[in-house]
């Protein structure tokens, strides 16, 4: 097992990581920008080091700060986090060169699922269903693209090879704005990616976002975690998750649990990771992989007992997985709230100094947060500061104890988006559960906020 591990990250995930690495017996050395020095993991840290000024490009996407650090203190890996750094294969590549660990897939894993064209390509292979599309990058002959488009069925969607974020995509309805499309989209990749190849699938109506949490080791051996769905988002950022996904027979959830399993054997992949699929009329369709933990991954340790975040850092020393397909359990029902500073309907940001920070309790209350009273959020980084989640026996209770939660939490000086959840706590719709990827932009057009 690892002496030293240097987290490449920032606010919650970083501490979640310390955490990992002090009920393993690991040091922890955390890296800071100027903005974060007074963070408490920071100062919880056994080793910290400043790597530059508040703009990421200057310390927290730095690949030759964070690797100095990591020369300096004699660490032994280097855990991303999730954002920043963590999907980016030159800097898994750089790491390793430079002789430590990089705990997560190898570099060849993280370029062929970070490019959406080969990632499909991989999967096709590896027998998980994708959404119907083109064989590959677009041509750029109009001709052959309206052909595509054609033998798919309009509405078609063009997507970015390298985009994320939900950027880069482009929805069509009709053959006359096909070429104009893929033009604008191509330039938009171009310029947001550094990668100007799109390519074309079927648009579906109304899916669910349903993903797939794997563990593989590097021993052969890999695990399904059950599934998270992530339909409640708003320009195709995630803003409420739960696991299991409500209504979804479990036959299905295990046939493509296994399917993405036997995927992660194929390529050779190691470390957590996350397929994600839309789900419409009982049929899954591949969409992208996650090399990475993802920011939603306490809702699958509640309802399965156990710690991805450990059990990345025990892969990475080379261990095997501590338990089979067969030892995995899934118990009760789990839901996950993101606590972003910002106006909670005109989604503005809202940084600057909590005065008051009061965590929820009581049971299977849960809050992943680097917060606390008299803490500056910088407007320098992704808005969110923490996750409130609820667990219990059944949906139903989750629900009520994510709602007593909710009111339950203090935070004053800035504005956040708890609001917005304590009315979709309260929504009929959400509430029966299933709902689609296009529900919350819908309820935002039409509903008019609770006043309080």
């Amino acid at each position: 097992m690892f002496k030293k591990i240097l987290v490449a990250n920032r606010g919650e995930i970083a501490l979640r990581i310390q955490r990992a690495c002090r009920e393993l017996g690991i040091k922890a050395v955390m890296v800071y920008s100027e903005a974060d020095r007074d963070a408490k993991y920071v100062k919880l840290a056994d080793e910290a080091v400043c790597i530059g000024p508040a703009p990421s490009p200057l310390s927290y996407l730095n690949m030759p700060a964070i690797i100095s650090a990591a020369e300096v203190t004699d660490a032994e890996a280097i855990h991303p986090g999730y954002g920043f750094l963590s999907e980016n294969a030159d800097f898994a590549e750089r790491v390793e060169k430079s002789g430590f660990t990089f705990i997560g897939p190898t570099p060849e894993n993280i370029r062929t699922m970070g490019d959406k064209v080969s990632a499909k390509q991989a999967m096709i292979k590896a027998g998980v269903p994708c959404v119907p599309g083109s064989d590959g990058e677009l041509p750029d002959d109009p001709a052959l693209i309206k052909r595509i488009a054609k033998t798919i069925g309009y509405p078609v969607i063009i997507k970015a090879s390298g985009g994320g974020g939900g950027r880069g995509m482009r929805v069509v309805h009709t053959e006359a704005a096909l070429i104009n499309a893929v033009q604008m989209t191509k330039a938009e990749a171009g310029a947001a990616f550094g990668n100007p190849a799109v390519y074309m699938e079927k648009y579906l109506q109304n899916p669910r976002h349903v993903e797939i949490q794997v563990l593989a080791d590097t021993h052969k051996n890999a695990v399904y975690l059950g599934e998270r769905d992530c339909s409640m988002q708003r320009r195709h950022q995630k803003v409420i998750e739960e696991a299991p996904a409500p209504g979804i027979p479990r036959r299905l959830i295990e046939k493509i649990g296994e399917r993405c399993a036997a995927a992660c054997k194929k390529i050779g992949y190691r470390g957590a990771g996350t397929f994600e699929f839309l789900y419409e009329n009982g049929e899954f369709y591949f969409i992208e992989m996650n090399t990475r933990v993802q920011v939603e991954h306490p809702i699958t340790e509640l309802i399965t007992g156990i710690d991805i975040v450990r059990t990345q850092i025990m892969i990475a020393a080379g261990e095997k997985l501590p338990f089979t397909q067969r030892q995995v359990e899934f118990k009760g029902h789990a839901i996950e709230c993101r606590v972003n500073a910002e106006d909670p309907y005109k989604f503005i940001p809202s940084p600057g100094r909590i005065s008051m920070w009061h965590a929820p309790g009581g049971p299977g209350v849960r809050v992943d947060t680097h917060v606390y009273n008299n803490y500056f959020v910088p407007p320098n980084y992704d808005s969110m500061i923490g996750k409130i989640i609820a667990y219990g026996d059944t949906r139903e209770q989750a629900m009520a104890r994510m709602r007593t939660a909710l009111l339950e939490t203090v935070v004053e000086g800035i504005k956040t988006n708890i609001p917005l959840h304590q009315d979709l706590m309260v929504d009929s719709k959400f509430m029966e559960g299933g709902t689609n990827i296009h529900y919350l932009e819908e309820w935002l057009t039409h509903r008019t906020p609770n006043k309080r």
